[in-house]
């Protein structure tokens, strides 16, 4: 049959150590596999045999995962010919199943370029939760961060109408940045406290460019890459409204480049280019976070 199709979602097979219900195993490898779109649209799945035999566990196990599956509407079975990705999942593609397989391996490194972080500490926070639960194992964890410096002045966000900087404003936003910064540090550091992990290791840095995008680099090899729409909205500072111009990170677009076998291939162009665009800012215009 087609177990080959599963193999290729994924660098290299996993022992089940975790303490978690095994048919959560085989259904969070193929539920990986159809949001980051290894497993195409309107792919046919092996069959359960094939299935328990490369996920080594019961038919039974992999029947439960793909009930699962079939709930939350990845997938479709069709009588007498089998069990499909569907060809729309009805879901968007999502930066956690990508973080998931990331700390799927021994090695993860991240590095985000944005606003504030709070959406990386928001797409973090679960996976952190599962190494802390024993169900992902990585043993080496390396985060860069990169996001502008609302201490200094910013076009934005700004004062709605003027367009002008406002220290109040940003104060707001340094706020919001610091609470996320030091909760990604935090969370992250604990585990190497906890001997959860062999190093984990954060280093932030500042700039003093509005931002306008975010960009993951995850383990050198994928990129997420999104825009900040600019909207006017009215925001509570110290229990006073304030009409603002505001850049929206939550729930935007995020445009996926992976790394091929072709040199030559938009994907891994995209994900060079990043590389190199984030270690030359890193080096040249940032300055040390100082929590």
């Amino acid at each position: 049959m087609r177990v080959a199709l599963v193999a290729r979602c994924f660098n290299a097979r996993s022992s089940i150590t975790s303490p978690l219900s095994l048919h959560s195993w085989p259904a969070r490898q193929l539920r990986a596999g159809i949001l980051t779109k290894r497993l195409g649209p309107g792919e046919k799945l092996p069959s359960q045999p094939d299935l328990a035999k490369h996920y080594g566990v019961a038919r039974e196990t992999v029947k439960r995962a793909l009930d699962a599956l079939r709930a939350e509407r990845l997938i479709v079975s069709r009588q007498g010919s089998g069990v499909f990705v569907r060809a729309q999942t009805q879901r968007p593609v999502e930066l956690r199943p990508h973080l998931e397989a990331a700390f799927e391996r021994e090695e993860v490194t991240i590095d985000f370029a944005g606003f504030s972080g709070e959406t990386l500490q928001g797409a973090l926070a679960e996976v952190l939760d599962r190494v802390r639960a024993g169900q992902l194992a990585p043993k080496r964890i390396a985060l860069r961060v990169m996001v502008s410096d609302m201490g200094v002045p910013m076009a934005l966000p700004a004062r709605a109408g003027t367009g002008a900087d406002d220290p109040t404003v940003r104060e707001r936003m340094e706020r919001i940045t610091h609470r996320s910064l030091d909760a990604i540090i935090d969370q992250v550091r604990e585990l190497g406290d906890l001997g959860l992990v062999e190093s984990a290791n954060v280093a932030v840095r500042l700039h003093s460019a509005s931002p306008l995008f975010k960009l993951y680099i995850i383990n050198n090899t994928e990129v997420f890459f999104g825009f900040y729409p600019v909207t006017e909205r009215t925001v509570a500072h110290r229990g006073e409204p304030i009409a603002i111009y505001d850049l929206l990170g939550k729930d935007v677009p995020l445009f996926n480049y992976q790394v091929s076998e072709e040199d030559a291939s938009h994907g891994t162009q995209f994900v060079a280019a990043s590389k190199q665009w984030f270690d030359s800012v890193w080096n040249s215009i940032t300055r040390e976070y100082q929590g």
